[in-house]
């Protein structure tokens, strides 16, 4: 599903995000990437799905070394990748059922075929009465719940959530949390970075720790490891 061969990734400024990276994660898992601030958590994240290139080394999703990739397939590389973001970056003009529509839209999707997605989508997320809510109108969790859903509507074979949790307060976290379980048992891939400890500790997924650019530990049923 996803494998990344001896990765390294250096900035423009000189820093170094990853330093020789080998990690393979396997179809239907649910990984935890976890660590201290600028340990590379980010880099590591963003690699996945394209919005940075490796310095040097492979990246395989679903056997594609994403680095030849030209710019103009990407659209067409991330209906297999679903992002999820800690400020959720919905459109704010659009309603909740527009902005999971614009994923659909986005890759030429025919018009019949985006309604009953969308609304099917929106029912799996909780959303279905909210569909026509602005993200104004919408509560944090509710917020993060189109986000996954317009993540997941193009039925993407593995999901990235970087810090999803991040702004909410701890019910809402547990419900997003849920949600994304419920996304794993039905067969979608789910690597998610995180900060927080409880839901690491408790839900004891597969945890990739990595420090200054190093994957240090690699743990099935792993916990958080650091001090809040």
């Amino acid at each position: 599903m996803i494998e990344m061969h001896d990765v390294y990734k250096v900035y423009g400024n000189g820093v170094k995000a990853l330093n020789g990276v080998n990690v393979k994660i396997d179809q239907s898992e649910f990984v935890y990437v976890v660590g201290p601030s600028g340990a590379g958590k980010s880099t590591f994240i963003k690699l996945m799905y394209r919005q940075e290139k490796p310095t040097h080394g492979v990246i395989l999703i679903n056997g594609v070394n994403i680095k030849r990739v030209r710019d103009w397939k990407i659209p067409y590389l991330r209906r297999n990748i679903g992002v999820v973001f800690q400020d959720y970056k919905l459109l704010p003009n659009m309603t909740a059922y527009e902005n999971v529509a614009f994923a659909m839209e986005a890759v030429e999707t025919p018009r019949r075929k985006i309604r009953r997605r969308v609304q099917e989508i929106l029912e799996l997320v909780g959303l279905y009465d909210r569909m026509n809510a602005l993200p104004s109108q919408l509560s944090g969790g509710e917020q993060q719940r189109v986000s996954i859903a317009r993540a997941m509507v193009n039925n993407p074979s593995f999901l990235i959530a970087d810090e999803p949790t991040g702004n909410l307060d701890p019910e809402n976290s547990w419900d997003i949390m849920y949600l994304l379980e419920e996304i794993n048992t039905r067969g979608t891939t789910v690597v998610m970075a995180t900060h927080n400890k409880e839901i690491v500790n408790t839900m004891r997924k597969r945890v990739i720790a990595v420090e200054q650019g190093v994957i240090v530990r690699d743990e099935q049923q792993g916990e958080y490891g650091y001090e809040d």
